[in-house]
């Protein structure tokens, strides 16, 4: 099940599906300067990681993942937030660069195109690497940003 409100100030979506028995829900929300991605199992929070692209001029991205409340010890946590951030930035990079014809001028237009932090709460039942594979997925077919 899906919905998009555009009456609510923040453009959002909601998603729920069954995910291995569990209820999963997920709200992705795209302010101004960050976005907001909620996927739960509990009906609660759970672990809210933050994720941005370093500042820096290399030709590769590097990105930042910390987590900053909740379990520190889940590798797959981090790397969720981690696949997550990198398609925001490619994503945002091919869409602010569809003005320009050749690649030279999108390779140096999207070196400089900021791609928004994500915050990210993963409140799961199942942590399992099958379960995270699957919200990405969800999140990226259902993307706002």
């Amino acid at each position: 099940m899906e919905s998009l409100d555009t009456n609510f100030p923040v453009r959002h979506r909601k998603i729920s599906f069954e995910s291995k028995g569990n209820k999963t829900e997920i709200v992705i929300c795209s302010y101004e300067d960050h976005i907001l991605v909620i996927a739960t199992q509990i009906g609660a929070l759970g672990t809210i990681l933050h994720a941005r692209k370093e500042q820096g001029m290399s030709v590769e991205p590097t990105f930042s993942v910390s987590v900053i409340f909740g379990k520190r010890d889940e590798p797959m946590l981090t790397a969720t937030a981690r696949r997550l951030i990198e398609h925001i930035r490619w994503n945002t990079r091919k869409c602010s660069s569809k003005s320009h014809s050749d690649a030279i001028s999108f390779e140096l237009f999207s070196s400089v195109v900021p791609s928004k932090p994500l915050v990210l709460s993963l409140g799961l039942k199942d942590h399992s690497a099958e379960t995270l594979k699957e919200i990405v997925t969800t999140v990226i077919e259902n993307r706002i940003w």
